[in-house]
């Protein structure tokens, strides 16, 4: 559905107080950031140019592998570019020289980033040292007909869903954007996560499949894409369509304030384990969270992350859109939640964002599917920072030492 210009162009017309209303009358979440580039974020970046020999480990990784996994980035890089950080022009000729390296040949790939790309350090505005987290592919059980143990919908992106990008009212909103739904010809929020649940979209065949635990299709939600386990043993593939633009909240501080969770305990693990010992309580948290995701069947290599390429296993991060770029190599320095604090350092490619993902250095490591990957991913809560790696062409303002 399109929204009617003139009532839209009342509603958007430019003033510094008018993005603060719309997203206080949509009760709605306004997400940031363009196609790949960052947009306006509370905790902007800051950049400061190094050399490799600053990078931790830089030597001792396989570039090979993180090469194959921005070969994955190219096309969009290829056709949008970075703002800010390189225009299609400046990654064309970089994606050729990507591909005439062969593959497998790390020494090759090493030289290739070191001629191709400059370091530089990303820190918040405070300096504070940031944090990283991790994310994995669940995999559900589930129906594509719902019966007695099959009755948790997992939604289609709806019709009426309306994703609105306010950098077409107007400069000052570039980045932001509001979702909701017209009646009347006018904008309001989109139905909730407590509303959905209650039927808010029932008869409307938006259904894609039926899973049979309303935790694990919330904390799907929050993964952004899965594995649904068939009747047959078959496997759907299922991926992030939309959101219904109401913000995200995180139910894991919310138990950490009732004392039902110590902070220095809280995992995804920990938030599971209280749930099914309180499952009414349990229930009214989730609701607390009016953020709703739909999704889409996937085919083909994933899941995709919100550049739209498939994500790779400990290659791919999702990083704060509204902070910093999609698409550019990213040089990580962390630890394992391992229990000996065992250094995580590789070249990986920011590919995808999440609700949670706050700040200019905080990112979520996706650890991929299967059982490790779930532990590695509910028990990753690990200091960190990182260096993008940007094209020596392009003219971001990275001042020496700044």
């Amino acid at each position: 559905m399109t929204l009617r210009p003139s009532p839209l162009k009342t509603l958007f017309r430019p003033s510094a107080r008018l993005f603060a209303a719309v997203c206080a009358l949509a009760a709605a979440a306004c997400t940031q950031g363009g196609p790949d580039g960052p947009g306006e974020a509370e905790d902007r970046p800051v950049f400061r140019n190094v050399p490799y020999s600053d990078l931790p480990g830089w030597q001792s990784d396989d570039h090979a592998a993180a090469l194959g996994v921005l070969l994955r980035s190219c096309p969009p890089l290829e056709k949008r570019g970075i703002a800010g950080f390189g225009s299609a022009a400046i990654w064309r000729p970089v994606c050729a020289e990507a591909r005439a390296v062969q593959p497998g040949d790390r020494i090759a790939a090493r030289a290739f980033f070191e001629r191709n790309f400059r370091p530089a350090a990303v820190s918040g505005r405070d300096g504070a040292e940031g944090l990283i987290t991790g994310y994995f592919e669940p995999e559900l059980r589930g129906a594509r007909q719902r019966d007695g143990r099959f009755a948790v919908p997992l939604h289609v992106r709806p019709p009426d869903l309306v994703s609105v990008d306010l950098a077409r009212f107007g400069d000052e909103y570039k980045g932001k954007r509001i979702a909701g739904r017209v009646v009347q010809g006018r904008l309001i929020p989109y139905h909730n996560r407590h509303q959905i649940e209650r039927g808010a979209l029932r008869g409307r065949k938006l259904e894609l499949v039926w899973v049979d635990s309303a935790a694990d299709a919330f904390f799907l939600h929050i993964q952004g894409s899965g594995r649904i386990r068939l009747r047959d043993g078959s496997v759907l593939r299922v991926g992030y369509a939309g959101t219904n633009g109401h913000p995200y909240t995180a139910i894991g501080r919310d138990l950490i304030a009732r004392g039902a969770i110590l902070r220095e305990k809280m995992s995804m693990q920990a938030i599971r384990d209280w749930m099914s010992a309180n499952p009414a309580e349990g229930a009214a948290l989730m609701r607390t969270n009016k953020s709703y995701i739909f999704f889409r069947e996937l085919t083909g290599p994933g899941p995709l992350g919100a550049q739209g390429v498939a994500l790779t296993p400990e290659r791919s991060i999702a990083v704060d859109r509204s902070a910093l770029p999609l698409g550019l190599p990213v040089w990580l320095d962390t630890t394992l939640p391992d229990g000996a604090a065992t250094p995580y350092r590789r070249l990986m490619v920011a590919q995808d964002t999440g609700g949670a993902i706050k700040g200019a250095v905080r990112a979520d490591v996706f650890w991929g599917p299967g059982a490790r990957a779930a532990r590695m991913a509910g028990a990753m809560k690990s200091p960190g920072r990182y260096w993008f790696l940007i094209p020596r062409l392009a003219k971001t303002p990275v001042p020496p030492g700044s």
